[in-house]
């Protein structure tokens, strides 16, 4: 990471491309786990990247590049989906938006791909578990959805989060159980029903 940090602070723009094929992933898929829609994460994440290019120059070490990225890109789709309140976004609708007839044109590439381990009873079974917790996760209030996404899907340290949320690391702990124990809530209510 010090050679990128190095090589970035230098100009290099072979450094930025490298940064933006390591980081890409995670910014997209935390946008759009803050976001909800896909569009808006894409154009939060070139923004998030836009926003890294200009100001590197502004980036001190005091965490590490992953997690000042993060912080960015939170941020950014903050501001993103304040912007969309303010339009009344869920008045509008996009014409480039899929159906949704059948949820087939929503699924990730993954879904379509067979595993030779994986039976299709055992393929369907953890495609359904999974649509179940990122429905849950879309539940959650916004700030116990952010922490427990950092911490158990990005891997981030609470250290880490708190940095990126700008909060207390009690506060993460905090954010985190409580989301931990809502997930579980909402998932045992849909299994009940």
């Amino acid at each position: 990471e010090a050679s990128l940090i190095a090589r970035l602070k230098a100009g290099e723009m072979a450094a930025f491309d490298e940064l933006v094929e390591e980081f890409q992933g995670i910014v997209y898929a935390l946008s759009l786990r803050v976001l909800n829609d896909a569009e808006d994460a894409r154009d939060a994440t070139q923004e998030t990247f836009l926003k890294v290019y200009r100001h590197f120059a502004h980036f001190r070490g005091e965490a590490s590049l992953k997690t000042w990225i993060c912080r960015i890109a939170i941020n950014q789709a903050r501001s993103t989906e304040r912007w969309w309140r303010r339009r009344h976004k869920n008045d509008t609708a996009s014409l480039d938006a899929p159906l949704g007839l059948n949820r087939e044109d929503e699924r990730p590439a993954e879904d379509f791909l067979a595993s030779p381990d994986v039976t299709p009873e055992a393929e369907t079974l953890l495609r359904e578990r999974g649509r179940q917790l990122e429905a849950a996760l879309r539940q959650l209030k916004k700030d116990f959805r952010i922490a427990v996404i950092l911490r158990d899907i990005d891997g981030l340290s609470y250290e880490e989060i708190a940095y990126v949320t700008d909060v207390s690391v009690g506060t993460v702990k905090s954010r985190i159980a409580r989301g931990r124990e809502m997930l579980r809530e909402i998932v045992q209510a849909g299994v009940r029903s």
